[in-house]
């Protein structure tokens, strides 16, 4: 959610800056993710200027040039060479000074410089209104009628002093905060500084010349409607100032009307609709819903099936005009030719929008309000508000009495609160005057007052505040957090068996051998998009977990499989040039199966696994002086891999080659025929679908499995006294001959004294024959009882050697 800094000054006297409202809300609960300065005109006329033209002459060289001289505040005039047809001397002008940059209304941004033009020295530049982005005319320069003294900044003149947006991660739960009415109530409860609302006094109904009937048909779903009616309108676009505000938030002015109930819907958190009166055609408007299948066009164009459930406002009894709470319809919607409007304000169960929302895949700026909880006592005050302000910008008048259908008034929650349980979940005692002074600020009254609590009486608008735990969170987060000291000593009040190995624990030191390395820990979300699980279904051993309501199509099912989240972290980081990444994440993964149960009816089962995941992308280290950049390779993984298991003292006994659906090559680590890990190159297909177009090396660990292996204990082998030997061999096999053939066959021909194998290089080339290629391999002898004679060690060999040729079909070179 975006919130306008001078926006939000409107509706409370704020003297702190972004940057510490940043702080304050974000301890109340209302956690700033980001704050953005907002130019209203890109650069936000920087280094533009308000001028006076001293000189003009002509041009000695070119008969369309002026070479004029222009005071612009500082020491000396500026000598600027203009090609405007209307420039003169006397005129007030726009002067962008060297070093700015201009965004014109077409072309790309282009900074200002000292230059030469025919041999006439230029230090700046006469601006058209088109050439700053002020408007589209580029006849001549703007000539303004002003005494704002010279040197003025454009920016100051414009009106066009730079916004800050601070973006909020607003919780579900939060729906009282959806505004900017919201943010400033959290402020004036911390800050102890009263509210501004907009005043309504000037409301007044001019006639009653055009009346239509409202009728609801299903209170349960719209619990409260009102509405009123304007006529005399001149739609058209809005004046500056609405559509500053608009932009400051991210959004796009469309026409003065529409703009009016967005701004009332984030200014207040009410959302409204405007219909065009003539669609009304049957005189009568009805909130209902209308029969299951009934396909009804909405603003986007989008023809759609509505649902038995989905709530209507309706032209009369069947003629649908828009999915109430939702979308607009295409045929009602306010355009240049409306001059009367029914007004629409209205409170709808969340329930019910929920519902409708997910059916059609649609979210709305009115959807994502209406379905958290509006407040029922909003939309009489939002009515005359919004009336006043289209009234403002698009004259008319209202020419109909509110109606207002509001058959079961909403009371205020009534929560039963002792001190004690104050106390006792804060952790230290509030002062009783402060507890009732933090909530009355909050809105939230106190009746029944006793010595050892009162009754909370909540307003509806705050959904998630019904139980006495949420009233105390509530105090808690105005009084603050960082306010509760620590007990000097913590204590339980439960005594409880722990395990051997403290998980938590585990997972930190594994991290930090992890870091030790190089990589840097990611922390995503659970939810992820269905197409990444459709790509490798056939590889998923479980069925989706899909969520009942979720935020949004991208984030509808729990992950089988951190492979998607991991490639997506990469692709952030990727996207800001930042190249070589290591990343790990400790995560679960989720799953379901049919189980059947003993009456032979079958149930879902739910599945929760922990997994580490690590991810490779770009090169191992950075270029310097000494060596060049080398991208990451299958062996870079593969080592910190390794690193992994020796760390937690686990030895896999088995290998096979990993999934082809999910890698284009690796391998699959197991301990007693379990897989620990699986690791390799990802397919880059599979890269794709998250926008990776690198080469990406991925390892998936069953975390619970390696917990499970993890002993904690820690052995020690002493220093053999004997010396070890190495034997080299030269093989010349079949290509199809894998490296892991020759480590088992040599691993079972001399389990004594063969303590390792390895591959020092590798050759292939046409001398050797088609399909053949040459492994030199070097063997590690040992004996722990004596020194190893040159008997013992050439009858290893031979024995070796003699395996090789007579299992692996090898050719031993010598």
């Amino acid at each position: 959610m975006n919130i306008s800094y001078s926006w939000l000054t409107q509706f409370i006297d704020v003297d702190k800056t972004p940057d510490e409202l940043d702080h304050i809300l974000t301890s109340t609960g209302l956690e700033v993710d980001g704050i953005e300065r907002v130019d209203l005109i890109p650069g936000g006329l920087s280094g533009v200027v308000i001028g006076t033209v001293l000189t003009c002459e002509r041009h000695p060289d070119a008969d369309k040039l002026s070479i004029t001289t222009v005071d612009v505040g500082g020491e000396q005039p500026l000598n600027i060479v203009c090609g405007a047809p209307n420039v003169a001397a006397g005129q007030r002008v726009v002067v962008a000074t060297v070093g700015a940059t201009l965004h014109p209304k077409n072309g790309e941004p282009f900074a200002i410089k000292k230059a030469k033009i025919r041999g006439a020295a230029s230090e700046g530049m006469l601006c058209a209104e088109d050439e700053i982005g002020l408007g589209e005319s580029h006849a001549g320069i703007m000539v303004l009628t002003t005494d704002v003294p010279n040197g003025t900044p454009a920016a100051t003149f414009f009106d066009l002093e730079a916004d800050s947006r601070i973006e909020i991660g607003l919780t579900p739960n939060r729906a009282d905060a959806a505004s900017h009415l919201g943010v400033a109530r959290d402020l004036r409860a911390v800050l102890d500084i009263p509210v501004k609302w907009p005043s309504v006094d000037a409301f007044a109904v001019a006639s009653t010349d055009f009346t239509l009937q409202v009728r609801v048909e299903d209170a349960e779903a719209c619990p409260r409607y009102t509405g009123l009616t304007m006529s005399g309108l001149t739609v058209s676009e809005s004046p500056k100032w609405l559509k500053q505000r608009l932009l400051s938030i991210g959004l796009t002015p469309i026409n003065n009307i529409v703009d009016v109930t967005n701004f009332v819907c984030h200014g207040l958190g009410q959302p409204m609709h405007a219909f065009d009166a003539a669609a009304i055609t049957t005189g009568e408007v009805v909130v209902k819903t209308l029969p299951a299948g009934t396909l009804f066009t909405t603003l986007d164009g989008v023809e759609r099936k509505l649902s038995a459930t989905d709530l209507m406002i309706c032209n009369g009894e069947s003629d649908g005009m828009c999915i109430g709470g939702v979308f607009g319809g295409k045929t009602s919607g306010v355009s240049e030719k409306t001059t009367r409007i029914f007004l629409e304000c209205a409170y709808f169960s969340p329930a019910s929008i929920r519902k409708t929302a997910q059916h059609h895949g649609l979210k709305t700026d009115a959807s994502f309000r209406y379905e958290r909880g509006t407040d029922p006592n909003m939309p009489p005050f939002a009515l005359k508000y919004a009336a006043l302000l289209i009234q403002e910008v698009a004259g008319g008048s209202v020419t109909s009495d509110i109606v207002d259908i509001y058959p079961q008034p909403i009371a205020d929650f009534r929560v039963p609160i002792t001190y004690r349980n104050i106390d006792r979940l804060i952790g230290i005692q509030i002062d009783r005057e402060r507890i009732i002074q933090i909530l009355n600020a909050l809105d939230i009254q106190t009746a029944d007052l006793t010595e050892s609590g009162f009754v909370a009486l909540v307003p509806p608008y705050r959904v998630d505040v019904t139980r006495e735990a949420d009233v105390v969170e509530e105090i808690l987060r105005i009084y603050g957090l960082d306010n509760v000291p620590l007990s000097p000593s913590l204590s339980a009040n439960t005594l409880s068996e722990f395990p051997t190995t403290d998980v938590n624990q585990l997972q930190s030191r594994i991290g930090q051998v992890l870091a030790a390395n190089g990589f840097v820990e990611a922390m995503s979300l659970s939810m992820t998009r269905p197409a990444y699980h459709d790509a490798i279904r056939a590889s998923l051993p479980l069925t989706d977990v899909r969520l009942l309501n979720p935020l949004s199509d991208e984030l509808s099912v729990m992950r089988q499989t951190m492979l998607f989240s991991v490639l997506e972290a990469l692709v952030y980081n990727l996207n800001r040039r930042q190249r070589d990444l290591k990343l790990f994440e400790f995560g679960k993964v989720y799953g379901s199966s049919q189980v059947e149960n003993e009456s032979g009816t079958s149930s879902k089962k739910y599945h929760e696994s922990p997994r580490l995941a690590l991810a490779m992308v770009g090169d191992r280290a950075a270029e310097n002086w000494l060596e060049k950049g080398q991208s990451i390779a299958f062996h870079d993984l593969k080592a910190a891999v390794h690193i992994v298991l020796a760390s937690l003292r686990i030895q896999p006994t088995d290998q096979q080659p990993a999934d082809p659906a999910q890698f284009q090559y690796g391998l699959t680590y197991t301990v007693n025929k379990k897989p620990v890990v699986t690791f390799g190159l990802v397919q880059p297909k599979l890269a794709k679908l998250a926008d990776a177009k690198q080469a990406v090396y991925y390892a998936d660990f069953d975390w619970a499995l390696l917990i499970k292996r993890y002993s904690g204990k820690t052995s020690y082998v002493d220093v053999p006294r004997f010396p070890e030997v190495r034997r080299d061999l030269s093989l010349v096999i079949d290509k199809s001959v894998s490296f892991e053939q020759i480590q088992k066959l040599a691993t079972q021909t001399e389990r004594k004294l063969l303590r390792s194998i390895n591959v020092f290089d590798v050759y292939e080339g046409s001398n050797l024959g088609n399909g053949k290629k040459a492994y030199a391999v070097s063997f590690t002898l040992q004996d722990a009882t004596q020194t190893l004679t040159d008997a013992v060690i050439d009858k290893t060999m031979q024995r070796l050697m003699s395996q090789f040729e007579k299992e692996l079909g090898a050719v031993i070179r010598k």
